[in-house]
């Protein structure tokens, strides 16, 4: 599987362990195999590292958009990973999932309710290599440098009003 991960610097040998604990699919290296993804979302002065995964004899899961989905990053944002694959694949949850999460928390919103919301705007997919296991299989093939600054400006205005619309019909029939 051919991989890309975006980051200030050329990462030859990824650490699982460097971060965030609480992301999507828990601690471990994050990459995608969208390689336009990983240039059009990347940062301005950032590198673009190539990598190959041998899956071989892996133990992979593969998640779709679902309330399963949901509820498993719901779980990993509170820190509290339920999984113990040594890959994990699926769809990035949008920049929105901090405040979804919370208003989950909160009893206000359903898994079904935040699952909506998550399913506005394009889908992009993320693979956390979550052990040393997987770690040691993942080949760097190479970097790039990028010195021009993302275009996503669009992008990321066209899904804010689609969240706000979906929202504000989500909360109109919970006042029904």
């Amino acid at each position: 599987m051919r991989l890309y991960h975006t980051g200030d610097r050329e990462i030859k040998t990824p650490n699982i362990t460097m971060g965030r604990r609480n992301a999507d699919f828990g601690p471990g290296f994050y990459l995608t195999p969208d390689r336009d993804f990983a240039y059009r979302w990347a940062r301005e002065n950032a590198v673009v590292n190539e990598y190959e995964l041998e899956e071989g004899d892996l133990d992979l899961f593969r998640f779709s958009r679902s309330v399963e989905w949901v509820e498993y990053i719901f779980h990993n944002r509170r820190g509290k990973d339920l999984r113990t694959h040594d890959v994990i694949v699926g769809p990035i949850a949008n920049d929105t999932i901090f405040d979804t999460m919370g208003i989950i928390t909160s009893g206000f919103l359903r898994m079904e309710d935040a699952l909506k919301l998550l399913m506005i705007g394009p889908e992009y997919t993320q693979v956390a290599v979550k052990t040393e296991k997987a770690a040691g299989q993942l080949r760097w093939i190479g970097a790039e440098k990028i010195s021009r600054p993302p275009v996503n400006a669009e992008e990321q205005a066209a899904y804010q009003d689609a969240f706000g619309a979906a929202l504000s019909e989500i909360l109109d029939l919970k006042e029904t």
